[in-house]
């Protein structure tokens, strides 16, 4: 090992996306032991990458458990050889001295468990990008939503969020976590398989006081969508199965008031769906509450270890209103707008 970093990316027939990014990465990082991660693809990515970068380190994972899966069968292998992890999708596009801030920032700060960069698209370089743009909160129901971006509403970015900021989640697209961390919650939960597993990962670190930054002085460019379309009824299984288990495992509390409001705010999305003549989307929500329902046994089990290890909760980064509410009904719809004494630690 020559450095204490180690850029991670995870890789599932994601060719076009190395041939276009791969080399730029390796040229970008000289901070850090770039390695790739692959997830059984079925393209020809690993003929790509041994004829044009033999000498990059491959790790080669036993089956394709999705995003949660994949990094924790490849960072068990890493595990002690490295102090931190950057986990990079294979469709992001690094700058110049995109990695240095990040480290920096960890390493000024022991409380702190992971930074994310500037997340802009890489189609309009302008505007930020849906997944993590400016760095992740969450409001008073447990929805997501960003700095830069609530719901399907994506700002361009004009230096209004150029500034540090302590956030409730970084954006598994593109974030630098500390090794320890990672590995003492035991990575992120495999039922996940995609989507949000980061936010869970994150929520259990910030039950036991650990903090979450945004460096806006790093920037990257992401592609988005390039495993799963965010117009994909899958994703939105996913990302309303997840979060249900998400908030049950999490909450602290009586948990069953929450899981209720989500049930009645679900239900109202899955009428709009209906509405807009997007049904298998609605099918997507009923099938995303039973599959939450199916995974009861082991959910309880999950809960009690999570609960168990609840100290010092660092609530900053969690809006005190509903986000729908302040969208839908009183139209807001950028984060500059929201109200900031409504933030947990304002």
């Amino acid at each position: 090992m020559s450095n204490k970093t180690a850029v991670v990316i995870l890789n599932w027939n994601g060719v076009a996306f190395l041939e276009q990014f791969l080399a730029q990465v390796i040229g970008c990082s000289n901070q850090a032991d770039v390695i790739l991660a692959d997830n059984q693809s079925t393209d020809n990515s690993l003929e790509y990458v041994t004829t044009h970068f033999p000498d990059l380190r491959i790790i080669v994972n036993a089956t394709n458990g999705g995003y949660a899966k994949g990094y924790n069968d490849a960072l068990s292998q890493l595990e002690g050889a490295y102090e931190y992890y950057v986990l990079l999708n294979s469709d992001v596009e690094v700058t110049p001295n995109w990695l240095a801030p990040l480290i920096d920032q960890l390493d000024s700060d022991a409380t702190l468990s992971g930074v994310q960069p500037k997340i802009l698209a890489h189609h309009n370089k302008q505007q930020f990008e849906h997944a993590g743009a400016a760095g992740g909160f969450i409001d008073t129901n447990y929805y997501p939503f960003c700095r830069g971006r609530i719901f399907d509403t994506v700002e361009n970015d004009c230096g209004q969020y150029n500034h540090v900021q302590e956030v409730f989640w970084v954006s598994g697209a593109a974030m630098l976590i500390r090794a320890k961390d990672f590995h003492e919650v035991q990575g992120f939960d495999e039922d996940f398989f995609a989507h949000m597993e980061e936010i869970d990962w994150c929520w259990r670190l910030k039950l036991q006081g650990k903090r979450f930054l945004v460096e806006p002085k790093s920037t990257v460019y992401h592609v988005g969508g390039g495993t799963l379309n965010y117009q994909s009824p899958r994703k939105t299984y996913l990302n309303f199965r997840n979060s249900l288990m998400m908030i049950y495992k999490n909450h602290p509390g009586f948990v069953w008031g929450k899981i209720f409001t989500r049930l009645i705010l679900d239900g109202v999305a899955g009428c709009m769906f209906l509405i807009t003549m997007q049904p298998k989307h609605t099918q997507a929500i009923l099938k995303a509450h039973l599959g939450f329902y199916r995974q009861w046994s082991s959910l309880k089990i999950k809960r009690k270890v999570t609960q168990s290890n609840v100290s010092n909760y660092n609530r900053q980064g969690i809006f005190r209103e509903s986000i729908l509410y302040n969208y839908h009904i009183k139209r807001t719809r950028t984060f500059d707008r929201l109200n900031k004494r409504l933030f947990e630690g304002s």
